[in-house]
């Protein structure tokens, strides 16, 4: 199986729970062995690409500014990118620009991609009940993918995929393992850095230099 095989099952889920006006998310980097996948919540209409008319790669955070400021802080996004994100109005953004901005994530090697693939208009929380419609999808795309660590942003989707009551508060750094068909992956749970939780983006980036390069200062 591969990635795109999973795509027509987010549409269809997209259909169930998502608005009827917006398309899926789907993920978006290096899709073979990266260092790290990223795993957010869901994707909203701030995301450019969720429009119907957007021809160019359906992945997460397309024409946004604040989670592109953690990556750059955590060094895994160049400087001349992120300057451009920084310059320009989400509307500005150009499918050619996109992927560029994915492009560069494939050269840092890592992956971001949802729990959820289901866009909503806007940032209203979703039950734990939808999520768990795309858990053993997400399982697919961590074998899938195989990445060497995988970093889930907030309680919530922590709590689902590791499937325990996870608080990031009381967790982090921690090291959580779990099998996914047999393969054991190693996974932390990270304060959620944007939206409500874009207070939380220094821990957030203290947390992931510790994760990512061991930086135990």
């Amino acid at each position: 199986m591969e990635l795109e095989d999973l795509k027509k099952e987010y549409n269809r889920l997209q259909n169930k729970y998502g608005s009827k006006n917006l398309d899926s998310i789907f993920f978006g980097g290096q899709s073979k062995n990266p260092n790290v996948m990223f795993v957010f919540m869901n994707p909203t209409g701030k995301n450019i690409a969720s429009s119907k008319e957007w021809n160019g790669i359906k992945a997460p955070w397309v024409g946004t500014k604040n989670i592109w400021k953690l990556f750059y802080k955590i060094h895994l996004l160049d400087q001349n990118v992120f300057f451009k994100i920084q310059s320009i109005k989400a509307s500005e953004w150009t499918e050619e620009f996109a992927l560029e901005v994915y492009e560069n994530v494939i050269k840092h090697n890592y992956f971001i991609t949802n729990l959820g693939k289901c866009t909503q208009e806007d940032a209203r929380p979703l039950n734990d009940s939808v999520y768990l419609k795309y858990l053993k999808l997400l399982k697919k795309e961590i074998e899938i993918v195989n990445p060497k660590k995988i970093v889930l942003f907030g309680n919530q989707v922590s709590s689902i995929v590791l499937d325990e009551k996870i608080s990031v508060s009381e967790v982090r750094k921690r090291e959580f393992k779990k099998k996914i068909n047999k393969k054991e992956y190693v996974f932390y749970a990270v304060y959620y850095p944007v939206g409500n939780g874009i207070f939380n983006m220094d821990k957030a980036i203290e947390d992931l230099n510790y994760i990512i390069f061991d930086k135990k200062n």
